[in-house]
């Protein structure tokens, strides 16, 4: 074993003990998911929801346990299911529309996200699935359930504004409705559509905040231009650097809001989540964690029949990462979140 194989090692092994951590201390009560594919786990599987973005089917699931597809976008759980894991709460949080929902799982918190949503209300109806905003409408219906649940308004207040708070969107925004569709290319160029795309975030943060919110872990987009749908535009020889490019402007002003929200709002408590170089690094070295490559398992067009070991690939299908792939950039997430939130 190498200098640089041991070194990655003890990293590894002393992450895994703040993960270890966060589980022994449970200091927070419940969590809260809302955005995109990232953090979905069902909401996108009612009936009445008419869309394509639908992952409620085969092989989707497939190293979930017995194999159930539960409409999460990937073979296994999701970043939400695992940080919630990660900091003690529970092993998989519940979609909010789920019908299989019980009430004795909204104290420790559910997830309202939508499976291809997005800031834009724009990126939302072009797919079918529930706006970013339209989920605060479920939110508020989170609140009015678990007052039934706990039937004690003080419990209630401590809940939401213990709980911590997964916020992923952008991603659509930037790689479909921006960089994808060009519906917003007449009127906004990358700058003028990321400030955009801020304004609509600052709404909804604050929106959240009024409700009794207080622990926010921010999240910024994944490295956009290397996911394989993006890659197969240049036939898997690279990624794609105007995507990238955009999604840096939009993170690093995502990084700029949770500066200005912990000035601004004393009594909430914000982190920024890097998504971008952390899978980044993961997709690029995919060795180096335990990968054999940074193709995706299933589900597209470089892989019409899915791989037998989803493990070996840094993601899952054409946008997603596999879950071995999301518990890479775990650990760090779990202590970023356990040191500032808590």
């Amino acid at each position: 074993m190498d200098c640089r194989s041991t070194k990655f090692l003890v990293v590894s092994f002393s992450l895994w003990l703040s993960c270890i951590h966060a589980i022994q201390t449970g200091r927070f009560p419940a969590i809260l998911a809302f955005g995109d594919s990232i953090l979905d786990t069902g909401n996108n599987n009612m009936p009445k929801l008419l869309t394509v973005s639908k992952s409620n089917f085969l092989p989707y699931g497939r190293n979930f346990p017995y194999h159930t597809p539960t409409g999460r976008f990937g073979n296994g759980r999701v970043l939400s299911d695992l940080v919630a894991e990660g900091l003690g709460i529970k092993n998989l949080v519940p979609a909010f529309r789920s019908s299989f929902l019980k009430s004795s799982e909204l104290p420790t918190g559910v997830c309202f996200a939508s499976g291809g949503s997005g800031l834009d209300k724009f990126t939302a109806s072009i797919q079918g699935v529930i706006w970013v905003k339209d989920q605060l409408k479920d939110f508020q219906s989170y609140i009015q359930k678990l007052s039934q649940e706990v039937g004690d308004a003080a419990k209630v207040k401590e809940i939401i504004a213990n709980a911590v708070v997964l916020i992923s969107a952008g991603n659509n925004d930037i790689a479909i409705t921006f960089f994808a569709t060009r519906a917003k290319k007449l009127r906004y160029n990358i700058e003028t559509y990321t400030d955009q795309l801020i304004d609509w975030k600052t709404a909804f943060v604050q929106n959240l905040y009024n409700m009794g919110v207080r622990k926010f872990a921010v999240l910024g987009t994944l490295p956009l231009g290397c996911l394989p749908g993006a890659r197969q535009m240049s036939g898997d020889l690279i990624c794609l650097p105007h995507v990238n490019h955009g999604a840096k402007i939009y993170n690093q002003k995502v990084a700029n809001l949770v500066v200005k929200f912990r000035q601004s709002l004393p009594d909430g408590k914000f982190v920024y989540i890097d998504m971008y170089n952390s899978l980044l690094d993961v997709i690029k070295n995919p060795s180096k964690y335990g990968f054999r490559t940074a193709k995706p398992c299933c589900c597209s067009v470089m892989t019409p029949i899915p791989c037998l070991d989803s493990g070996s690939h840094v993601f899952w299908d054409f946008a997603h990462p596999s879950e071995k792939a999301y518990k890479s950039v775990l650990p760090n997430i779990v202590s970023v979140i356990s040191n500032n939130l808590a």
